[in-house]
């Protein structure tokens, strides 16, 4: 009598790993995918929330100068821009800054950067703000405000930014 045997043949064996293989790629793609999306909502959350910030201080800006800022005393002009500095809000952009060159090659203006209006935002200066667990320095990026008073507007960048993208504008279009 011949005994039946029992196991697996190479031929199931063989069709169960490339089952197994290519559902790893599945996961591994739509892992990638996630992340990156991930990636971009916290970049996102993270600019929306100094925005919020920045623009409480434009408007305290924009109110000091009166309703009409071109007839702005100089000491509405030095209480406005009192509203935009401080030890909570970041360090002015100078163009002596060696951070300068690079901030133009993302789309920041020199002008606004001579004009005063560009202010770099460290971690600490952050947490001062309120935003929590959020890096912003030369390894992460640095997050970099820019006031406009007269139009009562604040743009954020990103230094590293993301696809190319380095202001909240342009990254609040991405679509993943």
């Amino acid at each position: 009598m011949k005994r039946k045997e029992e196991g697996i043949t190479l031929v199931v064996l063989t069709i169960t790993i490339i089952v197994l293989i290519i559902l790893a790629g599945i996961t591994v793609y739509n892992g990638k995918d996630s992340i990156q999306k991930a990636n971009l909502e916290g970049l996102k959350t993270n600019m929306l929330l100094i925005e919020t910030k920045a623009r409480e201080y434009v408007e305290n800006a924009s109110f000091d100068l009166g309703v009409n800022p071109d007839n702005a005393t100089d000491e509405m002009k030095l209480k406005a821009q009192s509203e935009l500095s401080g030890e909570d809000k970041g360090t002015v952009v100078t163009s002596s800054d060696s951070l300068s060159s690079e901030l133009v090659s993302i789309g920041i203006s020199q002008e606004d950067i001579n004009a005063g209006n560009v202010y770099k935002l460290t971690t600490e200066n952050l947490e001062k703000m309120g935003i929590k667990d959020v890096e912003s320095n030369d390894e992460e990026g640095w997050y970099v405000i820019v006031y406009n008073i007269d139009n009562t507007t604040a743009e954020i960048y990103h230094t590293m930014g993301y696809q190319g993208k380095h202001s909240l504008t342009e990254i609040e279009q991405i679509e993943l």
